[in-house]
C-alpha cells in the first residue's frame, strides 16, 4: 500500500464535528461549483459529483438545493477559495483551505489562531511543497471486482493508488488534474460513485509528539476547522496514538 492508502488510516483518527458542520462545508463547495459551472449537474461534472458526496453524508435534499440556489442570489454565494499555509508550534506545517466572502476576517482569524498557539502564519508557498494535491473518490460495485485488473485500468485515468476498505467501498486517488477522468470513467463503468472531492496529502514523514503536545496542537486544530470560513485543515502532525 502506498501513501495515499497510510494518509487515509491517519484520517480515520480526525474529528470531523458535528453534522452541521459537514453540511456548511459541503453546501458551500456546492454553492461555489453551481456558480462556476452552473447549477444543472447533467452539465456540471463537479456539481454532480458533490451531490452524490452530500447525499452520502445523509446531507438533506432541502439543503443542497438550497445551495445550489444560493449561487445565483446576487447578495449570497459570493465565496472565494483561499488557501493559507503556516506553522503551528513544535515545528508542525499547516496548510488551511478556507471559502469566504472576507477574506480579511479569515486572515486575521487564522493568525490569531496560530499566534496564539505559538505558531505563525507563513507566506505563500512555504508549506504546500509538503502536501500532494489529489483528487480522491469513493466507489463501490454491485459486482465483484478484480482489484489488480481495475488498477491497470485506472492507470490509464491517472489513477495512481487504489484500494478496497473494509465496507468493500473502493477508494482511487490521482493527481487534481484527473477529476473529470476518473469520474467519467466511474460513471461510464457502472459503478456507483459514493463521494468525490480533493485532499491534500503530506509527503514528508508525519511528526510523532507526546501526549501533551499532541493535545495542544488538536486544540489548533479545532478552533481551525470550527472557523465558519474554513473548509479542510491539513498538517504534518501524526495522530495516531
Amino acid at each position: 500500500m502506498g501513501r495515499a492508502f497510510e494518509f487515509r488510516k491517519e484520517r480515520k483518527f480526525k474529528r470531523w464535528g458535528n453534522m452541521a458542520r459537514v453540511f456548511t462545508r459541503l453546501g458551500k463547495e456546492i454553492t461555489i461549483a453551481a456558480k462556476s459551472g452552473g447549477p444543472d449537474p447533467d452539465n456540471n461534472p463537479r456539481l454532480r459529483t458533490l451531490i452524490q458526496t452530500a447525499r452520502s453524508e445523509n446531507m438533506p435534499k432541502d439543503n443542497i438545493e438550497r445551495a445550489i440556489k444560493r449561487a445565483s442570489e446576487k447578495d449570497k454565494g459570493d465565496y472565494k477559495e483561499v488557501v493559507y499555509e503556516g506553522y503551528g508550534p513544535h515545528g508542525i506545517a499547516f496548510l488551511i483551505e478556507t471559502a469566504t466572502d472576507n477574506p480579511t476576517r479569515t486572515v486575521a482569524n487564522i493568525r490569531s489562531y496560530l499566534n496564539k498557539a505559538g505558531g505563525s502564519l507563513g507566506t505563500s508557498g512555504s508549506v504546500d511543497f509538503m502536501f500532494e494535491h489529489k483528487c480522491v473518490f469513493k466507489m463501490k460495485s454491485e459486482n465483484p471486482v478484480d482489484m489488480e485488473e481495475l488498477e491497470l485500468e485506472l492507470i490509464d485515468y491517472g489513477g495512481e493508488e487504489v484500494f478496497q476498505e473494509e465496507d468493500e467501498n473502493i477508494n482511487i486517488y490521482a493527481p487534481f488534474e484527473s477529476f473529470g477522468q476518473i469520474q467519467k470513467f466511474i460513471e461510464d463503468n457502472g459503478y456507483t460513485l459514493v463521494s468525490g472531492g480533493f485532499e491534500r496529502i503530506p509527503t514528508v514523514e508525519l511528526k510523532r509528539l507526546g501526549a501533551d503536545e499532541r493535545a495542544g496542537l488538536e486544540k489548533l486544530i479545532e478552533k481551525l476547522e470550527n472557523d465558519e470560513d474554513v473548509q479542510n485543515v491539513y498538517h504534518t502532525m501524526s495522530l495516531a496514538e
